[in-house]
């Protein structure tokens, strides 16, 4: 026995690399874990918009962020260790990148999906296992609740929700308003708009195009102080409705953004059949999300979003272009492409 151990690791230690992989990614990814609550907790424990202030030593944030000084410490370079913060001196700063984003004062914060993760999603994801012997959800509705009727029914959550999706659309929502031959047309409506990113990226841009954005009733003041804030009231108008009970607003262009992965097959093809209805001839469709690459092997993110959906929503999944390109043309739209955005996501355009 003691012969057969020390013949497997002396193989182990010759062959540290099997198929491009060895034992330390292994490890790294099974306790990934550990780097990304370090990231919620400081999101969570305001660390971020506190330093946006300027550097502190570590007693001092350690008392002005209520922390314990057993763990301080380690947490506070384990964050300069992953690249969050910056440390000189003694002193702890945020990066470039951690001042932008993770700042609740700043219109750029995407902090407001990392709060949700954390309060929602680190907890779910632990029951994946019975979500994949399942196919079941295992948010709020295992327990009889609703996320979403929860957060549309509190007007300061929903606010932080829907600032967050801004922030993490923005990229894609910049790429969008530079790559699409907007002016071959005059309006456009952007379906499912939260606060409005996208309109207000696109318009900002193309001068001669007005539009709009639908979603819900309760998000219409918070569409509505966003646009405001851009100075683009007269040329962007609120829609309210259920996509999925009302007909969709006409316009030139469609968008549908981080839309359709929340969905079921037959409600994809729903949405994409009222989208086709809503348009004139001549119309596009521009559905962008994190689309998974067709070969199913390359693209992580897009297929660990799909399970997120798998432990988000009855039915909802994510897709290929390829799949997507499928369902536009079996709707009816005459041709349909794949373009790369930025980041993980890129979109497909239909033409009616």
């Amino acid at each position: 026995m003691t012969v057969h151990v020390d013949l497997a690791r002396a193989d182990l230690d010759a062959n540290p690399m099997h198929d491009g992989v060895g034992p330390d990614a292994i490890m790294q990814l099974g306790l990934g874990f550990w780097a990304s609550k370090t990231l919620l907790s400081a999101v969570e424990l305001g660390v971020f918009t506190l330093l946006a202030t300027g550097p502190l030593d570590a007693a001092a944030l350690a008392h002005q962020l209520g922390l314990h000084p057993r763990g301080a410490r380690d947490f506070l370079d384990a964050l300069v260790a992953l690249r969050m913060l910056e440390r000189r001196d003694g002193a702890y700063a945020n990066t470039s990148a951690t001042d932008r984003f993770l700042d609740r004062a700043k219109p750029s914060y995407i902090g407001g999906m990392l709060e949700m993760a954390n309060a929602r999603l680190y907890s779910f994801w632990g029951a994946l296992t019975e979500a994949l012997r399942t196919g079941r959800p295992q948010n709020e509705s295992a327990s009889g609740e609703d996320f979403f009727s929860t957060l549309y029914g509190d007007a300061d959550h929903l606010q932080r929700f829907l600032q967050g999706m801004t922030g993490l659309s923005a990229a894609a929502a910049g790429a969008i308003a530079r790559q699409f031959p907007w002016a071959a047309y005059d309006s456009f409506v952007d379906v499912g708009a939260g606060q409005g990113g996208l309109p207000v990226a696109v318009a900002s841009v193309h001068g001669h195009l007005s539009g709009g954005g639908f979603d819900l009733p309760p998000v219409r003041p918070v569409f509505e102080a966003y646009v405001r804030a851009h100075a683009l009231d007269e040329r962007l108008r609120f829609h309210a409705g259920d996509f999925f009970r009302d007909p969709l607003p006409a316009a030139d262009v469609l968008v549908m953004g981080h839309v359709l992965h929340d969905w079921s097959l037959a409600q994809k093809r729903l949405l994409l059949a009222k989208a086709y209805a809503a348009l004139p001839p001549g119309g596009a469709l521009i559905v962008y999300d994190a689309l998974i690459d067709d070969a199913r092997r390359e693209h992580a993110f897009g297929l660990l979003m799909s399970l997120n959906m798998l432990i988000e929503t009855p039915g909802g999944f994510d897709y290929t272009g390829a799949d997507c390109v499928s369902w536009m043309r079996e709707t009816g739209f005459r041709d349909a492409r794949v373009e790369r955005l930025v980041g993980p996501d890129a979109m497909v355009v239909g033409i009616k």
